[in-house]
C-alpha cells in the first residue's frame, strides 16, 4: 500500500476510533449516550444498503451489504461490510487517493463493527 494511502486510512480509523471510544466510556449515562451515538450518526456523508441475489419470485431481497462513505475526492475514506438480518456482521475501511482504486486498510474490525452499529440498516 502506498505511503499516501496509508496515511489517509490511519488518520481515517483515528477520528473513528475516537467516536467509538467516546460511546464505549459514557456506559449508559443518559445524556452523553445521545450525545455520543449523534456525534456518530452525523459524521458520514452517507449510508447505503444494496440487496443480495436472489430467485424472482421470491419478493425483494433482504439487505444483504452495507456502505458509510465518511469523505470523497482525494482522499476519500468509506467502510463496507456485510449485513446479517439487518445488523452488520463484518466491516473493512478503505481508502482512494485521485487515480488509485479503493484499498483495504487493515484496522481493528471491531472498532469499526461498533460504530456501524449506531446506525439503523433495516429490518433484516
Amino acid at each position: 500500500m502506498k505511503t499516501e494511502l496509508r496515511k489517509i486510512g490511519r488518520n481515517a480509523f483515528s477520528c473513528i476510533k475516537e467516536m467509538v471510544d467516546r460511546l464505549e466510556a459514557v456506559g449508559d449515562r443518559p445524556g452523553l449516550v445521545e450525545s455520543a451515538r449523534e456525534a456518530i450518526e452525523q459524521d458520514p456523508l452517507s449510508l447505503e444498503v444494496r440487496s443480495d441475489w436472489h430467485a424472482p419470485n421470491d419478493g425483494p431481497g433482504q439487505e444483504a451489504e452495507f456502505c458509510i462513505l465518511l469523505s470523497t475526492g482525494g482522499p476519500a475514506t468509506r467502510i463496507i461490510g456485510e449485513l446479517e438480518r439487518g445488523e452488520p456482521s463484518s466491516a473493512r475501511l478503505e481508502v482512494q487517493d485521485w487515480g488509485t482504486p479503493w484499498t483495504e486498510y487493515l484496522c481493528d474490525e471491531e472498532t469499526l463493527l461498533t460504530y456501524a452499529r449506531v446506525f439503523y440498516w433495516g429490518d433484516g
